[in-house]
């Protein structure tokens, strides 16, 4: 069945929202903090009522499958980053593409990368356009491109070959999570990839941007899963060898996840798969503070039990989620497994909280993963998104930034960053906002921080509000020590934070590869390096 097209502007598809009571719940947050707001709404303009400037070229007639109609260019100007959503409040459509390619080939792809070469064309590499850090918005070298041309992959969908005995299957890059379940399903197979954007995002995004997947343990990320790619790049394709594990030299594929299209265009990969869970157990526990939920975080981690979701949230990222009243931290802990009983993983799991005075609510139902503050706090997670294009038209200022760090150094890292976050806010804003944290994944050596910020700004501002606070936790986030991004991609949000991460050296042998595989600097200018 067609799916209906994606929003043009805010989270998701077309007529999909918050539910009235979601709504009604999260504006009262919000009203609880800030009061009624005094700013007024600013609603976001319709699709027909958007100015694009006309387009700059037309595709030839060979290259059928491209288009330059008002949706499609309206729809391919912005992804979810807080910005974007700033910039399609207002109207601003000013980075919209000429032309918007839908191949269904790879040799289509080939062909559009050769005709934007000769068109002096900049190219945008685009999935389900979910990316919260300025990842997708077209953007032009003056001194390079005259044009804009956005790549969308959708109609490369499908799960091509499965191989059970290897337990992998061979997929296009175009493929949205939904579908991609939905395909592996009759095998008895699944991805077991689920990152928040899962039903608005695709394999090949996920793959350019080292996406996070909801697993908090073990195979947290996408780079677990690949075993092999291909590649289209404008000097040609590149094929890795699958197999499950080499040493021979640096590898490839580890060149080309993360490169969030600078390369070249993935389109295809051999993934590994996991048989379906059919054994479950899990909950919700509290402890009296989050550095001591922490405590029990690293002692599970630390007892290679690998549970299939274990993050904290602290008191007021509890409250703000509903899974808890504000007086406590929650740890939202969860088992599974296709071959096996996960009772005495979750038992010995539950005497690790147990020692740091963790009290559960866990239940002995086959539900209890989804029941509880647990299940309120998946369903908080699951319909955030919606949230975002709600609270801005009321000039909130909602944002996150992830990391990680160390456990000996996780304490004073935790209070520097929320520090240094809150003083931002009141000199963005003039007036005190909230700053909550949750870990989403855990390491033996680490946990995954994930900052949450809210302020009451001012329409007009907005943007600029949102940079001195943004800065400022990421400013504090790399004199610290962490990484600029966990899961959620560098885009051009977090660019100059990368460049302070990053070693120069490393920065020379990108720039190399990116002179060799794309010598006219075709793909996503700005993102990672500068040509």
């Amino acid at each position: 069945m067609k799916q209906r097209r994606l929003k043009h502007f805010g989270w998701g598809r077309e007529g999909e929202g918050l539910t009235p009571s979601e709504e009604a719940y999260v504006f009262g947050r919000i009203e609880q903090r800030f009061g009624k707001s005094a700013n007024g709404e600013v609603k976001p303009p319709r699709l027909e009522d958007i100015k694009l400037e006309p387009h700059r070229l037309n595709p030839p007639a060979s290259l059928s499958f491209c288009s330059t109609g008002h949706y499609d260019r309206v729809a391919h100007t912005h992804g979810k980053s807080f910005p974007d959503y700033v910039r399609g409040l207002i109207g601003d459509y000013r980075s919209a593409p000429d032309v918007v390619a839908y191949p269904r080939t790879e040799e289509e792809i080939a062909a559009v990368l050769e005709w934007a070469a000769g068109a002096q064309a900049s190219v945008t590499p685009f999935g389900g356009g979910s990316s919260v850090v300025g990842g997708v918005e077209p953007r032009c070298d003056a001194a390079r491109h005259k044009v804009a041309v956005t790549i969308d992959l959708r109609e490369l969908g499908r799960v091509l070959e499965v191989d059970k005995t290897s337990r992998a299957a061979r997929i296009e890059a175009g493929t949205f999570g939904p579908a991609l379940e939905t395909q592996l399903k009759p095998h008895g197979l699944t991805l077991r990839h689920f990152p928040q954007s899962f039903e608005c995002s695709t394999l090949g995004g996920w793959i350019a941007t080292r996406s996070g997947g909801h697993f908090a343990t073990l195979y947290t990320h996408i780079d677990d899963l690949v075993e092999s790619l291909r590649v289209i790049t404008p000097k040609g394709v590149i094929e890795t060898r699958r197999l499950p594990g080499s040493g021979a030299g640096p590898s490839p594929d580890r060149l080309l996840i993360g490169s969030e299209g600078i390369l070249g265009i993935i389109t295809q990969a051999w993934m590994r798969l996991q048989h379906r869970p059919t054994f479950r157990a899990g909950g919700a526990i509290q402890f009296a503070d989050f550095f001591t939920a922490a405590k029990a975080l690293r002692a599970i981690s630390q007892a290679g039990l690998y549970p299939a979701n274990c993050r904290i949230l602290d008191p007021q990222e509890a409250f703000n989620t509903g899974a808890g009243d504000g007086s406590v931290a929650i740890m939202v802990l969860a088992f599974e497994s296709g071959d096996h009983p996960v009772e005495p993983w979750m038992a010995r799991a539950s005497e690790c909280c147990a020692d740091y005075g963790g009290k559960s609510d866990r239940t002995d139902t086959a539900d209890a993963h989804r029941e509880g503050a647990a299940g309120a706090w998946r369903n908080a997670f699951i319909r955030m998104p919606y949230a975002r294009e709600r609270t801005i038209e009321r000039g909130i200022i909602n944002d996150t930034f992830e990391t990680a760090i160390t456990w000996e150094r996780f304490e004073t890292f935790h209070d520097k960053i929320k520090a240094a976050t809150e003083r931002a806010i009141v000199e963005a804003t003039g007036r005190a906002g909230q700053v909550t944290c949750r870990c989403t994944h855990v390491y033996p050596d680490g946990p995954a921080p994930y900052f949450t910020f809210h302020a009451a700004g001012r329409h007009g501002e907005l943007g600029a509000q949102w940079l001195i606070i943004k800065s400022a936790g990421l400013d504090a986030v790399i004199a610290n020590g962490g990484t600029v991004t966990h899961h959620h991609a560098v885009g051009r949000d977090h660019r100059q934070w990368y460049d302070r991460q990053r070693p120069p050296l490393f920065a020379a042998a990108l720039k190399a590869a990116k002179a060799t595989m794309d010598p006219q600097a075709l793909l996503n200018p700005g993102v990672l390096i500068d040509p």
